[in-house]
Order: structure tokens, then sequence, then C-alpha cells
């Protein structure tokens, strides 16, 4: 039977890793898939991963029918075996419905790669429903680390190496990035403390507080 899957996981945790891989293995045995994306680290249009592997895809815009789009592409008699939609986290509910509407009514198996929660520790409006709707949701095996080395559950934002919790939901960046803004994981417990890699490196290198001794 056909599948909804989703692939979740924490930045840095090699999603698109293997949505491009997933693409690889089916593709190698002669099937079609249906890349769909939006706002890749690599630019309109890619799948990529931080490995350097890099595909076509097709971009989904605000308002897009993922559904409608996938009808259209089989009647005019070419194929589609499959669909893989990744940053699923940038997608709409409705869109997230319209996914599982191809698996339903078009028989194809969808794997959804994103990540659940955005830096601030909310959920995604498209993880929640993918959530909500999917067969299966699989946590990527493949850990994330913390700059402590514990286990990496929470997507920080930076700013200048500091972790911010204002703004949009969705900024696009990527891991370990100096400029102006970034992104980093963390366990839960620096995810709360704000601690990130580079303020918990400012504070081993800060100069201990003299005793004051009495005159």
């Amino acid at each position: 039977m056909p599948e909804l899957v989703f692939f979740s996981g924490t930045m840095d945790c090699g999603k698109s890793t293997l949505a491009l891989q997933i693409e690889h293995n089916r593709s190698a045995r002669g099937l079609a898939g249906m890349i769909f994306t939006r706002d890749d680290r690599a630019g309109e249009g890619k799948l990529s991963s931080r490995l350097g592997l890099v595909t076509d895809a097709v971009e989904v815009e605000d308002g897009m029918d993922l559904y409608a789009y996938l009808v259209d592409h089989l009647s005019r008699g070419r194929r589609a075996d499959y669909v893989i939609a990744d940053e699923a986290q940038f997608l709409a509910p409705d869109q997230i419905d319209q996914l599982a509407r191809v698996v339903d009514d078009l028989g194809l198996d969808v794997y959804a790669f994103g990540i659940t929660t955005d830096f601030r520790s909310k959920l995604f409006p498209g993880s929640q429903r993918l959530v909500e709707l999917a067969d299966r949701v699989e946590v990527l095996q493949v850990e994330a680390l913390c700059w402590c080395g514990a286990r990496a559950t929470h997507n920080a934002r930076t700013i200048g190496g500091e972790m911010v919790v204002e703004g949009a939901q969705v900024v696009v960046g990527d891991v370990n990035q100096a400029d102006a803004v970034g992104y980093e994981v963390l366990c839960r417990r620096h995810h709360r403390r704000r601690m990130t890699a580079a303020s918990a490196r400012a504070a081993a290198l800060s100069p201990d507080v003299l005793p004051v001794q009495p005159a």
C-alpha cells in the first residue's frame, strides 16, 4: 500500500542526504520521481545536502496545489512513480493535505523530509500537519550533536554566534554560520540556557574574578 512517510529530525541530521539516497536508489531501478522542495540552501529549484550532493527539484510556491500539479504532470503522459518533498516544514498545512491525497487518490508513495520544530521549539504548521496525517513518522537515527557532545534535540537561530528567540519563523540559513543569521543544533539544556558554542567558548575564555583581599 502507498504511504505518506514523514522523516523528521533536527538540522544537520542528514534528512536531505537520505532524500537524495532514496531518489538515487529508485531512479537506478528505472523509476521516475517527482521532487518538491522549498527554500533549499542551494537556491531555488534545488535539493541539496551538506555533503555536496544536489539535484533539480520543483520549487513550491505559496498557494501551489501539489495534487493538481501531479495530476497535470501525469495527464501530459509523463511519469511519476513516487514523490519526495524536502524542507516539508515550510509547506502550508493544506499542501500537506494535498500530499496525502496524492497517496490516497493517485496511489503514489510520498516521502516528506523536514524538521519538526523551529528555533523557538514551536511546531512548524507543515510539520504539525504531517504528524497528524502521516502513515509513519520516522525519526532519523543519524544523531546530530550539541557542542557539549550530547544528542541535539533543538534548533537554535543565532546572530553573530548568539542565540535569538525572536523573529520570523522562516529565515533561510544554515548550521555553523558565522555571518549575520545562522543556525546551531543544541541539546535541550543548552537551548533552554541559550548557550551556543560561541557563548560557551567566550565564557570559558573569560578570566576568573580574583578574590578581594581585605586591607
